[in-house]
């Protein structure tokens, strides 16, 4: 109470908008989603350099509680330390843009109506969205980063990289919706929940 009236006092407004248990939260996520980033395994056969791993997901799981913002913030430090790690910037650029594209559409969708239609109508977007996104980021970082031709990469396209990360984005889709509802009472703050959600 001291401390608000001094605050008040003195004209300083506390801007801080991310309370210590969504922090907690979200650092547990992003601890969470570093964890999942070394449980790689193929998912389609004879592409063995492509492995899926499910470290979006706990990003996710956090923009749907929190928003956009909490959701990227987690994804990119997850992605950021990974990166570190493993000693792979090219890899933890392309993670970064994947997340913005799964972690954002669907975050957003859901924040303006807290339902499980708007879930999966979010999701959906989402999983087009980070397609694009891995696309792209195979266009620029796989060439130059990694020496890769350009017609090897955008032979790649339609054969290979379209079905993984739309396998990908699914299964993390799946995942999340399995997650966050049986979490969701325990990390969202309780003036934002929903009955029946």
């Amino acid at each position: 109470m001291e401390n608000n009236n001094a605050a008040a006092q003195t004209g300083i407004k506390n801007t801080n908008k991310w309370g210590t248990r969504q922090l907690v939260t979200m650092a547990l996520l992003c601890a969470i989603g570093v964890l999942l980033s070394f449980i790689e395994f193929p998912l389609i056969p004879g592409v063995t350099w492509l492995k899926y791993d499910a470290s979006a997901m706990p990003a996710m799981v956090c923009g749907f509680a929190f928003g956009a913002g909490s959701g990227l913030a987690v994804g990119i430090a997850g992605a950021i330390i990974h990166g570190i790690l493993m000693a792979d910037f090219s890899g933890a650029v392309m993670n970064i843009l994947v997340v913005i594209g799964f972690v954002v559409p669907a975050a957003i969708i859901y924040r303006k109506g807290r339902t499980f239609p708007r879930a999966i109508v979010g999701l959906v977007a989402s999983v087009i969205c980070a397609v694009v996104m891995a696309i792209i980021g195979n266009l620029v970082i796989t060439p130059a980063y990694l020496g890769v031709p350009m017609d090897a990469v955008v032979a790649m396209i339609l054969p290979i990289l379209v079905p993984f990360n739309l396998l990908k984005g699914i299964i993390n889709a799946v995942l999340t919706l399995a997650v966050y509802k049986s979490i969701s009472n325990l990390i969202t703050p309780r003036k934002k929940q929903v009955k029946g959600r």
